[in-house]
């Protein structure tokens, strides 16, 4: 699955240049959150997404499993070897991946279904579940061997309501934060 190239890049409706992560910083956060969700919401503030747009799913036995959201936790599992869901495709090819038009990729929407849940943070309304644009990385250990993937979304009632479109800095920013996921003890159990 390739970049969604038409609308990905810097342009007028990018995203604002966040300051560069520093994969240690990263890292000492990470550590500091401890749990998949307290890293997904550290992750949801720098990308300036909602909680429930940002992803983290463990691979175990040949199955992503999600760590965070919560809701997505009990709901069910993807196996790696779907052709239609993106975070096994991004674990399959090892490979990031970037959508700024995600509803025309063919994809797995199963778990779009599922509303969040759990209490409302404060000036976050909980938006349509429908997710436009999509960036996705994997999380893998030192070796290059799988751990999971992490996947940081636009959700809205259309494209336009959506936000802005990811950009390739911001691309490059998810790798970086998905190899400081890495060194967290909860992707290796």
């Amino acid at each position: 699955m390739a970049a969604d190239n038409q609308s990905s890049g810097k342009n007028s409706s990018g995203t604002a240049a966040a300051p560069a992560l520093d994969r240690a910083k990263l890292e000492q956060r990470f550590l500091q959150a401890g749990t998949p969700v307290q890293c997904c919401l550290e992750l949801s503030k720098y990308f300036r997404v909602r909680s429930d747009e940002v992803a983290l799913l463990r691979l175990e036995n040949g199955l992503l499993k999600f760590l965070s959201p919560v809701e997505l936790s009990t709901a069910g599992t993807i196996p790696i070897s779907s052709s239609t869901a993106v975070a096994a495709h991004t674990a399959v090819t090892k490979k990031i991946e970037l959508f700024n038009n995600f509803t025309r990729v063919k994809h797995a929407s199963i778990f779009e279904s599922i509303k969040p849940g759990g209490e409302k943070v404060e000036g976050e309304d909980l938006r349509p579940a429908t997710i436009y644009k999509l960036m996705s990385a994997p999380v893998l250990d030192k070796s290059g061997a799988v751990l999971g993937v992490v996947q940081i979304s636009h959700k809205g009632f259309d494209l336009a309501s959506a936000g802005p479109d990811f950009t390739l800095d911001d691309l490059q920013e998810l790798e970086l934060a998905a190899k400081a996921l890495s060194t967290c003890a909860f992707m290796k159990a």
